[in-house]
């Protein structure tokens, strides 16, 4: 299970993080696409945890507990949501440090040409600044990054836990029933 959960969360984390690398071009963050690019990435990186825990199953018979399936998805999710984080942290510090400034007037700017009223702007111009001050803090850099990957690559890994102990359960009943 190690080597299963090592190659694969490795192979997640790296992909994880092709959404943000794609959407920083020539030191200009694409604002417009890049939600799109890192949940896409997100998506594929945790992908694996299908193929990983399958893999696994395969290696044992082709059963798997909910158990044991959870934990590889866990496993897998933990490495690759810590790898999206590490290389976030390396990508802000060292090339684009005014980002969350970058991102606070690109947010207003949207907001205003939305047609937004005075209220809503100012409400969202206060909460981004409280975002852009906690950005100062790498503690918060930190955890602001895992809450973006993390709880779906959990949603992911309950889900897939769910299937493949559905599948090792009706392996179990035709194994019994030859």
């Amino acid at each position: 299970m190690k080597k299963i959960v090592l190659i694969y969360g490795l192979t997640a984390g790296f992909v994880s993080c092709l959404g943000y690398l794609i959407s920083i071009n020539n030191d200009n963050v694409n604002f417009e696409n890049g939600m799109i690019y890192g949940f896409v990435s997100m998506f594929l990186a945790f992908s694996l945890i299908f193929v990983a825990t399958n893999q696994y199953r395969k290696q044992n018979g082709g059963f798997i507990s909910f158990g044991k399936a959870f934990l590889i998805g866990l496993y897998i999710s933990l490495i690759a949501s810590s790898i999206y984080v590490l290389v976030w942290l390396i990508v802000l510090y060292n090339f684009h440090p005014d980002f969350m400034q970058e991102y606070t007037t690109h947010t207003l700017e949207q907001l205003k040409n939305s047609g937004a009223s005075a209220a809503e702007i100012t409400s969202k111009t206060a909460e981004m600044q409280e975002a852009v001050e906690n950005y100062k803090n790498p503690l918060f850099v930190i955890l602001y990054t895992y809450a973006e990957i993390l709880p779906l690559s959990i949603i992911i890994s309950l889900i897939s836990s769910g299937i493949f102990a559905l599948v090792s359960l009706n392996n179990k009943k035709k194994a019994s029933t030859l």
